[in-house]
């Protein structure tokens, strides 16, 4: 790598083993910034919506892990803390831990609660109440990282052939859908949780579908 060769030059320089950097001018490529993948609105709406889900414990607890990823824009990790009484479900608002341990509230839609509540239930009568999280295994223990990661990825390939398919990819499509529909940048970013902007900023550019259709209604011949 040319910032490996462009350290060991400075090293060499620093401890006066040699009097010129050769490599001082040499400017580092630029790195191209993938962007992120991201669902289009309908494939998510056909997920949550269509039958994709079991009626059973482990369906509906799948069912609540997707809808609450979409729904609230959290991390992973974000959602593996959650507990009952992370919701105030009247005003819907969910209480969140985020990166460096700062605390932010995210709202989310109606939706949530109707697939909280369906979960709660079923849990309770079939695997008892859950001081610890939220989220449990069939044998009462919170769910992990992997398990999260496979139910998305598993439920995703259902529609989508994207290919990520990761609690990430839900995070982008939440931020690029409220963007899509018109939300302020500052909001999505507090919504993310976000530490600064420039973080957020990349999903400007991931407002593809919005900048075609303007072109396809304004164009001549679009």
């Amino acid at each position: 790598k040319v910032s490996s060769v462009k350290a060991f030059f400075r090293f060499l320089m620093k401890n006066e083993i040699i009097e010129t950097n050769p490599f001082i001018d040499v400017p580092l490529p630029k790195v191209r910034k993938k962007l992120p993948y991201f669902l289009n609105e309908s494939s998510l709406h056909h997920l949550l919506d269509d039958g994709f889900f079991p009626d059973d414990f482990e369906g509906v607890r799948d069912k609540l892990i997707i809808t609450l990823l979409y729904g609230t824009g959290i991390r992973r990790a974000e959602l593996l803390q959650l507990k009952d009484n992370s919701f105030d479900r009247k005003n819907k608002l969910v209480r969140v831990m985020g990166k460096r341990r700062k605390e932010r509230i995210v709202p989310y839609p109606e939706s949530v609660n109707l697939v909280l509540e369906q979960y709660i239930e079923i849990r309770n009568r079939e695997i008892g109440t859950s001081r610890d999280a939220l989220l449990v295994t069939e044998k009462g223990e919170p769910v992990y990282e992997k398990l999260i990661y496979r139910t998305v990825q598993k439920y995703l390939e259902q529609v989508t052939s994207l290919e990520k398919k990761s609690p990430h990819v839900i995070r982008h499509s939440y931020a690029t859908h409220l963007l899509n529909r018109g939300a302020d940048l500052n909001a999505v970013k507090e919504l993310l949780g976000h530490a600064n902007l420039s973080a957020t900023q990349i999903y400007t550019h991931m407002t593809f579908e919005k900048i075609q259709k303007v072109y396809k209604q304004a164009h001549p011949r679009g």
